[in-house]
């Protein structure tokens, strides 16, 4: 079946999102950053929040466990907008390619706290762009959750034989592909365009 549905996930695929961007700042050795984001502010941690956790509620949480951490655990979503180092500009040209070339409904799945979303979107025009839009903060479930992709698919009448997905995430693109839809895992705007032609979609 012929691809007429393009899925895009936000975060390291068309936004330039990283706690690095913030921590390089709080932090001059760069081991000390890691253990910091791999022991206190965690990868996991951080998915609560995107999964509907509120922000105060999450940082409250992990303030009591690490209080000798508490200023840079504030810190974490006291500056979240210092985490967005722009948009990833190569991968904003393809979407926008996809967009003109008025052949494809395009859509994002993300995992997003629904209140730095909207930071992202007094930032990031592109994020009008979209035909629809399906977050974990708003909808209280996220990536690789099955049911996350099957909101999107329901909600927008997507069948996924027709659709493409696409993440940097390589847990969230083995659960697409579970269910039935084509996925591109997301390394370098340059990978993706090249991908995107062999498929003749781009």
């Amino acid at each position: 079946m012929a691809i007429n549905t393009i899925i895009f996930d936000l975060g390291a695929v068309l936004i330039d999102w990283h706690p690095h961007h913030l921590y390089n700042k709080i932090f001059t050795d760069s081991a000390q950053r890691d253990w910091f984001l791999e022991n206190i502010c965690t990868n996991d941690w951080n998915e609560e929040q995107d999964g509907g956790r509120t922000l105060a509620e999450g940082t409250e949480l992990l303030v009591k466990q690490h209080p000798e951490h508490e200023v840079n655990i504030r810190a974490y979503y006291g500056r979240w907008a210092e985490m967005l180092n722009g948009p990833i500009t190569g991968t904003v040209e393809i979407f926008k390619a996809l967009k003109d070339s008025g052949n494809y409904k395009i859509y994002a799945l993300s995992n997003w706290s629904a209140e730095t979303m909207e930071i992202a979107f007094s930032q990031f025009e592109f994020l009008d762009w979209f035909d629809g839009m399906v977050v974990s903060g708003i909808e209280k479930m996220r990536k690789p959750e099955p049911a996350f992709y099957q909101l999107l698919l329901n909600r927008y009448n997507v069948e996924p034989g027709q659709a493409l997905f696409i993440d940097d995430n390589m847990r969230n693109i083995i659960a697409a592909k579970k269910l039935g839809i084509n996925s591109i895992h997301f390394t370098t705007a340059t990978e993706l365009a090249q991908e995107l032609k062999m498929q003749n979609i781009l």
